[in-house]
């Protein structure tokens, strides 16, 4: 996905801060840097699912697939949309005094602000103290005799958005913590929020604010919505009667979107080189050995075949 969307609203050091470097952490920080966004994944490798010992219900991987392998995939797949990956603790999330956005500081690197920060990690919640009032963010619960707190898994709605202006929380939350497959459609959910949030603030009505990262045939794309026009009328119908943009921002955010809503539609070639592009990097996280015991088997089934004929 290209940047036609964007332009610089702020003087923070990243658009999107992602706190956590598993399937939720990764889901949200793909989406938003597909759509262009600055983003960076702290990832402490601390994810829970490093417990898991073999992941058998993860859409995809029908014989299951073990987590050193999802992990590499995952993180692959972050980096290569856009996602720097740091491999480092985040202490705290803190307000930027008198200016937009959030400070972030890790254990060990520099400390950068944010306009945004997504919590995609399960670990105590403890670096998001002080955000919020802390009876809001966190529950007790007694353990062992003592009474103790933990971070409330349902602090935020049902798209991640919390109280705290720029802050999301993709985990903890009581949906994302069940299976690893939610986990990443909840990350998935929260980064479309993030993207959607970010685009109303730049002046999109909200009929046209939301977002979908999905790709289309070309020949799709027939009829009047070949024509640009077409697409001139349909946007400027959902700005609603009273908005307040004036002639060169209207103008500006339509011709934006509309070269983004083009970018979607992929010739035929197109789809064919992604797609063997697709499995060629797949191929990179399988076993060397393995792939050349499948060649073989493959090469003497051809042979047989042949004599066969």
């Amino acid at each position: 996905m290209s940047r036609t969307d964007l332009e610089p609203t702020h003087e923070c050091d990243r658009d999107v801060v992602v706190v956590g470097g598993g399937p939720a952490g990764c889901s949200a920080g793909i989406f938003c840097a597909r759509y262009g966004l600055d983003t960076v994944i702290f990832d402490c490798g601390r994810s829970s699912i490093q417990r898991c010992a073999h992941l058998e219900n993860y859409l995809g991987f029908p014989a299951g697939i073990d987590i050193e392998t999802l992990y590499e995939l995952m993180h692959d797949h972050a980096a290569e949309t856009g996602c720097e990956i740091v491999p480092d603790l985040v202490e705290s999330v803190e307000r930027v005094d008198d200016a937009e956005g959030l400070l972030v500081e890790p254990q060990e690197g520099d400390v950068l602000t944010a306009r945004r920060v997504v919590a995609a990690t399960r670990y105590d919640g403890e670096y998001l103290r002080g955000l919020d009032d802390d009876a809001a963010m966190f529950e007790e619960y007694e353990h062992d005799g003592e009474t103790r707190e933990t971070f409330d898994g349902d602090y935020a709605d049902h798209d991640g958005t919390t109280p705290v202006e720029g802050l999301y929380v993709a985990s903890p939350s009581s949906e994302a913590d069940r299976q690893a497959i939610v986990a990443a459609g909840r990350g998935a959910r929260v980064g479309l929020r993030v993207i959607e949030d970010l685009r109303k603030e730049r002046g999109y009505p909200e009929r046209v604010a939301d977002h979908y990262d999905w790709m289309r045939e070309e020949s799709t794309l027939d009829g009047e919505w070949r024509d640009r026009d077409r697409w001139r009328e349909w946007f400027d119908e959902r700005l609603p009667a009273d908005h307040d943009l004036d002639e060169d921002r209207r103008v500006a955010l339509r011709e934006r979107d509309i070269d983004r809503r083009f970018e979607t539609y992929l010739s035929e070639d197109q789809i064919a080189a992604r797609g063997l592009r697709g499995q060629r990097r797949l191929l990179d996280h399988i076993d060397d050995d393995l792939i050349l015991d499948a060649a073989r088997e493959i090469e003497a089934e051809r042979h047989s075949n042949e004599a066969d004929n």
